[in-house]
């Protein structure tokens, strides 16, 4: 008997690793769509936004002799007379490709003026006996087209692309810069702006979030207290936007929030107020109407979860002696906690990357870093900076997300 039972043993593990491989390629195929999916839709797409935030190519590509010549360049004095010889071919090789302008758009952001001093340049070539010149007379045909092509900082601005990748963009998002020394200073307070921005992004999502917070959770509270189909049929009204376009909800809001509209109007009527108050092209016009748009995504979420909390809690709290508010906030509130938190973190970051209700309601100082995003992408198309910022968005949003998961850790006891 001992011996049938060793001499099956090995085949029954084979037959139990065969069938283990064979689930855990049954669970891979199955978990491959979803894998296949996440991959396209975000780890691609903030892949290539991070490549396109620290790319640097353009100086590369069109520079190639003028970097390799300020390779030994102490970045000092002016650079050698070979450096302009190797410059002139450089930029005639650009004309002849029709690539100047990249190249100049690139170098005007190290130094405002240098697009201009780029394009004034070029138009001058081919100089004029260039195999007569020789170096130094390049050099001095260069002074003469613009006195600017001696001064050091020009030539470093070129010599500090000599890499591939940059944090230029990255650094200028944060409103520094990188000095030719190579250290790393704040850019001066009437060119700063992006952390300004930044600040007024994060502000303005944590108002609508905690206003939606507000008028939520009552709301909430109060259909959990229905029956199911006067429930049903609330939730329906509170899903109805979700069928309508943003875009024809922002321009019911401006009808509304207008000077002669009907808010206004029925302030006035009431006696809450004698003249019309502004409430459009400010900030007040994009809370009311953000606050509008994400209500109902921090209603579902709280309403999901006290529609499971029991109602006898509450009762049986107030039976033993406690107050209806006290038993209500102590022991009701902290059960819709996780509704609470999914309800903030989803209206919070899809409130950080709003665009268009900013745009249509907000004055020029309530714009938000999305918009600056697509002012870089579609007006100045300066695609670094419009990946720098979004990726600094990305990674603001996922800190702050982490921060949460943390404290609701500690708070339900996890942490």
């Amino acid at each position: 008997m001992s011996e049938m039972l060793s001499t099956a043993s090995p085949n029954i593990k084979k037959a139990m690793s065969a069938t283990a491989r064979k689930q855990k390629w049954r669970a891979l195929l199955l978990i491959a769509p979803l894998a296949i999916f996440l991959l396209v839709i975000f780890v691609v797409p903030i892949s290539a936004l991070l490549y396109r935030a620290v790319d640097n190519p353009e100086v590369i590509q069109r520079l190639p002799d003028t970097l390799a010549s300020l390779k030994t360049w102490d970045g000092q004095q002016a650079p050698p007379d070979t450096s302009y010889a190797a410059l002139m071919a450089d930029l005639q090789r650009a004309k002849d490709q029709s690539a100047t302008g990249s190249l100049a758009r690139r170098l005007n952001y190290e130094i405002s003026g240098y697009r201009t001093l780029i394009f004034k340049t070029v138009r001058r070539m081919p100089l004029d006996d260039v195999k007569t010149l020789g170096d130094s007379g390049i050099k001095a045909a260069f002074l003469k087209i613009d006195p600017r092509w001696g001064d050091p900082a020009y030539w470093q601005a070129i010599a500090n692309n000599a890499a591939p990748y940059s944090a230029y963009y990255l650094l200028a998002s944060l409103d520094l810069k990188q000095e030719p020394d190579g250290s790393i200073v704040r850019v001066p307070p009437t060119t700063s702006a992006f952390l300004d921005i930044f600040g007024r992004t994060f502000l303005i999502s944590a108002v609508v979030t905690l206003a939606t917070l507000l008028l939520g959770y009552p709301l909430a509270y109060w259909i959990s207290t229905l029956s199911k189909r006067r429930a049903n049929l609330v939730m329906i009204c509170i899903l109805i936007p979700f069928w309508t376009s943003i875009l024809v909800r922002i321009a019911a809001w401006v009808v509304l929030l207008q000077r002669q509209g009907l808010v206004n109007k029925s302030l006035m009527g009431l006696g809450v107020t004698d003249t019309p108050i502004e409430l459009l092209f400010n900030r007040l016009g994009v809370y009311i109407a953000m606050t509008h748009i994400l209500l109902p995504f921090m209603i579902l979420p709280i309403y999901s979860v006290m529609q499971s909390i029991p109602p006898t809690y509450q009762r049986a709290a107030i039976s033993l002696g406690s107050h209806p508010f006290s038993a209500f906030w102590r022991v009701y509130v902290p059960q819709t906690y996780p509704g609470v938190g999914a309800g903030t973190l989803l209206v919070f970051i899809i409130a950080v990357g709003y665009y268009i209700t900013p745009a249509l309601l907000g004055g020029a100082g309530d714009q938000m870093i999305s918009y600056y995003v697509a002012y870089f992408t579609n007006q100045t198309i300066n695609w670094g900076m419009a990946s720098a910022l979004g990726f600094l968005l990305l990674v603001g949003t996922l800190v702050l997300y982490s921060l949460y998961r943390r404290l609701s850790g500690r708070e339900l006891g996890l942490g």
